[in-house]
């Protein structure tokens, strides 16, 4: 299985496709089939069968996934942004990394 260099609860910015540009909360990750479903990015129009959570029916609109590399990782310090790296603390943790600003994104 592939490893996601982001994770549900990053801010991330796209960097490809039709929402180019736009910020947003990853709010799944799906590592098997590498995409990822970013807060207002990708809306789609479904049309919805009526069911007793929705019983009404419709369209409705909501998130698609989006293919992980199309995500770049927002750097905590700057805003920017950045590529991530990996690096192994003093205490044997493993720990992502902005590599623009050299901040350490998991606390």
């Amino acid at each position: 299985m592939p490893k996601l260099h982001v994770r549900k609860g990053d801010e991330v910015q796209v960097i490809a496709g039709k929402d180019k540009g736009k910020k947003g909360r990853i709010l799944a990750a799906f590592p098997k089939k590498e995409r990822v479903i970013v807060e207002g990015v990708n809306i789609v129009k479904k049309h919805q069968r009526p069911n007793p959570a929705n019983p009404q029916g419709g369209i409705i609109e909501k998130e698609a996934p989006i293919h992980v590399s199309n995500v770049m990782l927002l750097d905590p310090k700057t805003g920017e942004p950045t590529r991530v790296g990996i690096k192994i603390l003093e205490d044997g943790t493993k720990v992502r990394y902005a590599k623009k600003s050299g901040e350490i994104i998991d606390k």
